[in-house]
This record gives structure tokens, sequence and C-alpha cells, in this order.
């Protein structure tokens, strides 16, 4: 087993067969069980790694084949992989909300993956100029809520770790296909899960290094124009 690359809340290991998965921080618990129950629900209707088991709080997971999105967009294939992430998040917003367990919920309220980004997808490529996902990674943050969650929160990674490919943020939402809500929603979502994950970041480690970072990042948010 060998660390992979891109873990940044947990520890995810990997032999190029199975994966395993150890939760670290805030609520470590309730994360793992969200992410095995979706996992195991979403098998089969949407594209995510296999569950093989839950051991001694190790999540393993089959290896699925394929390059994370952040590696493909680095390498030049921002507009493919930003198609490829619109239409995927269409179909993780079209499935039943029930999925969660939950027997009521306010009227539009969608799964929201809650960290959906191209850094969390896997592809392949189908032609040299488009790629299918393979695997929808990294579902601890999963709940019920508002679409512009997860679509501001894609274009905010985009914004902020792929800043040179900014222009072509029109095919996700062009491959989304649904209403693309106006610029103060979207940046005020984006503010709301900077705000998040500072509030995380402090309850593991007050006022830590990540605590910081968070800060930083809001604040550079709120200096984005549209």
């Amino acid at each position: 087993m060998r660390p992979l690359k891109h873990g940044y809340t947990n520890r995810t290991v990997g032999d190029g067969s199975v994966v395993e998965k150890t939760y670290e921080g805030p609520d470590a618990g309730l994360r793992r069980a969200r992410e095995h129950t979706l996992l195991t629900r979403l098998e089969g209707k949407l594209p995510v790694p296999p569950v093989h088991g839950l051991d001694n709080g190790i999540l393993s997971l089959g290896f699925v084949a394929g390059t994370p999105g952040q590696e493909l967009m680095e390498a030049g294939s921002a507009a493919p992989v930003l198609e490829a992430c619109g239409a995927l998040l269409r179909r993780i917003h079209e499935i039943a909300p029930s999925v969660l367990g939950a027997e009521t919920h306010d009227v539009g309220q969608v799964l929201v993956h809650g960290d959906f980004g191209p850094n969390n997808l896997i592809l392949a490529p189908v032609t040299p100029d488009a790629f299918r996902v393979t695997a929808v990674v990294d579902w601890e943050f999963a709940h019920l809520g508002d679409a512009v969650e997860d679509l501001a929160w894609c274009e905010w990674i985009v914004r902020m770790h792929h800043a040179e490919h900014r222009q072509e943020l029109g095919r996700f939402f062009d491959a989304y296909g649904g209403p693309v809500p106006a610029w103060p929603v979207r940046q005020a979502a984006m503010l709301a899960r900077c705000a998040d994950l500072e509030r995380f970041c402090d309850r593991w480690e007050s006022n830590g290094p990540g605590v910081r970072q968070w800060r930083e990042r809001a604040a550079t948010t709120a200096g984005w124009r549209e």
C-alpha cells in the first residue's frame, strides 16, 4: 500500500487493486458512515468506486482506472474535463434524495456531493477530445441541499486552482444543462463553504494553519468579480 496523491483530509492508500481510506479530523465516524452508505446505495446509479468493506474504521474500496481530473486540467484538457463534470453533476442532482435515507426534505433540495469538482473525479478518454467519468470519489460531505452548492464549488475549484482555465467554465455550466444561479448567489455559496471549512479546521486545530488558510481563501474569493 502506498499513499495516493491528492488526499488532503484523510489517509488514503492503495496498491493498484484496493484503496483503503482512514478518516481523520472532526466527525470522522459520521463522515465515514455517510460515505459508506452512499457508495453502497449509488452503485449502479452513478460511477462510484465499489465498496469492499468497512473494518476497524477503514473503508476498503475497489481501485478504479483513470486519471484524476485536476491532472487532466493541468495537462491542457480543461474543456472536455469540465464538460464531463457538468454532465455528471446533473446526474447527481437527479438522484432521488431518499438515497440519503431522508423520508422528507424541502422542495427543491437535491443530493449535494459537498466537495464537487475535477479534483474528485476520475476520468478515462473516450476520444482525444472527450472523457467519461469512471468514478466520483469523496462523498463524506454529501447532504441534501441546494444545487448551487455543487455548481459554485466546482467553479471555485477552477477559479482557485486552475485560474488559467476559468474561461472554460461555460462548458461546465452548458453541460450541466440546468439553470445557473446569478454570480452573487454563486459567490455567496462559495463564501459559505469557505466558512464551513474554516470552522471544520478550527475544530480540528484551534486557530491552526488550516484556519488561517481558509480565511485567506475566503478573502480572495470575496474579491472575485464575475
